[in-house]
């Protein structure tokens, strides 16, 4: 890749009062390239356009400064800071063309990895982590669409993971606009679009964004594409006609309630054959409804928050198979099989609060909605989390990792004083009471 702005370079901006320096180039696509530069000793992103989409987008400087004004939604987001016009001096130095120019926003940690790699295969990720990532999904769109804004080219070029904790960060958000407006010409990723979108009968919105949501949140969750199934076999040449006619004028989801026309062929498409059935019925049903009826009836669609209440739920549900050490996800108080060696699951210990049931399993964990019903899903202030013993793994206890004490009642009628910072045991434990709420233990 020939990089548009040479390496070691030294930038003046009519906006900032220190020149940029420029480090290396860190890729491009279709809009730009990235660069990682130094900015008054702070190592920070800059995005340089072609001169060729400005002109396919003449709004997109009113755009980007909107986007900046409107302010980042939440963490998820790697966000523009600041719109870059070079000087004028920099501008004949360097060669820039007239009219270009770019924006910065923080650099991305080196520990977040394409999310295309774990699709690809090249990316160990646990599923309790990539749930987590999915929710995080789901928050960070919902923390958009309530700003009145929308992304419009949801898809997994744009998403970054951390395998280690199912963090997320979501890139190029210069494409973001006002619910509803015209502005840009950015319209989608074909296999993410929504199919009105793809036919031209409307411009991307929020009601786009949820069913190019719910796409990804598939692929992440199975490593394969909603909408290839046994009529992608069919197709001679996957041409542009042949990808309008399957994502935008008959999308039938390859596992369609109603219409089993387009299942997985069992030797061309394995992944989804054998990583969909690891998911609970309740998650399952909002795939088929978004991608199934949500393809032709945008009203259908999950919303943010459906799909908020369904992850969360996931991530209770989530056990340890005794055979296998496989995650998986029984209903509550029920046993069942491992999707992974078919194994017979027992009846889960399940920690009961006042408003709701977690699997007792290691790495599971409590929040504040589990004990207010009207309290919004979220996984960043944990109040409990089930550890195993660091030498028994059979032996678990809860942690409290909230600030207040609390009274361990044991099953012999005794009590005990948990301290923020430690641990019970579950072996003799009945009930927990804390100051937000009641932790009863259920064999």
């Amino acid at each position: 890749m020939v990089s548009m702005l040479p390496e070691g370079s030294s930038l003046s901006f009519s906006s900032t009062a220190t020149p940029i320096r420029v480090i290396r180039c860190l890729g491009g696509g279709g809009q730009g390239q990235v660069f990682e530069v130094d900015f008054a000793g702070e190592r920070m992103a800059m995005k340089w356009y072609f001169p060729s989409c400005l002109q396919r987008d003449p709004d997109l400087r009113h755009r980007l400064r909107a986007c900046i004004s409107a302010t980042q939604p939440n963490g998820s987001f790697l966000w523009p800071i600041l719109v870059l016009d070079p000087a004028e001096e920099s501008r004949q130095r360097l060669a820039i063309a007239p009219g270009s120019f770019g924006y910065m926003m923080k650099l991305r940690p080196p520990h977040f990895q394409p999310a295309i790699a774990h699709t690809g295969g090249r990316l160990e990720i646990s599923l309790q982590h990539l749930l987590v990532s999915c929710f995080h999904l789901a928050e960070a769109f919902h923390a958009l669409h309530s700003k009145g804004l929308c992304y419009k080219d949801i898809s997994l070029g744009n998403l970054f993971l951390d395998p280690e904790s199912g963090g997320i960060l979501i890139c190029d958000n210069d494409n973001v606009d006002v619910n509803g407006s015209s502005l840009g010409s950015v319209r989608g990723t074909t296999g993410f679009m929504a199919p009105e979108v793809l036919l031209g009968h409307t411009r991307p919105g929020t009601s786009s964004d949820l069913f190019s949501l719910a796409v990804l949140l598939f692929r992440l969750l199975t490593r394969h594409d909603p909408y290839l199934g046994r009529l992608e076999l069919q197709i001679r040449c996957l041409d542009e006609p042949a990808r309008i006619r399957l994502y935008g004028e008959n999308p039938v989801f390859i596992f369609d309630c109603d219409d089993p026309s387009n299942r997985p062929d069992p030797v061309a498409h394995p992944a989804p054959l054998l990583t969909w059935p690891i998911y609970p019925p309740h998650l399952q049903t909002l795939f088929q409804q978004s991608l199934g009826e949500g393809a032709r009836q945008p009203a259908r669609r999950a919303y943010t928050g459906q799909w908020l209440k369904a992850l969360s739920r996931c991530l209770d549900q989530r056990s340890l198979c005794p055979h296998c050490g496989q995650e998986v996800f029984p209903e509550a108080g029920m046993a069942g099989r491992c999707w992974d060696c078919g194994g017979d699951l027992p009846v889960f210990p399940r920690l009961i609060t006042p408003a709701g049931t977690v699997h007792a399993q290691p790495g599971n964990a409590l929040h504040p909605h589990h004990f207010h019903a009207l309290e919004g899903e979220r996984l960043d202030q944990p109040i409990a989390r089930v550890e195993a013993h660091p030498h028994r793994a059979d032996l678990l206890g809860l942690k409290n990792l909230s600030p207040q004490i609390w009274t361990a009642v044991l099953t012999s009628g005794g009590e005990v004083q948990v301290p923020p910072g430690k641990s019970c045991s579950l072996t003799s434990l009945n009930v927990i009471q804390t100051p937000v709420g009641t932790i009863r233990l259920a064999r």
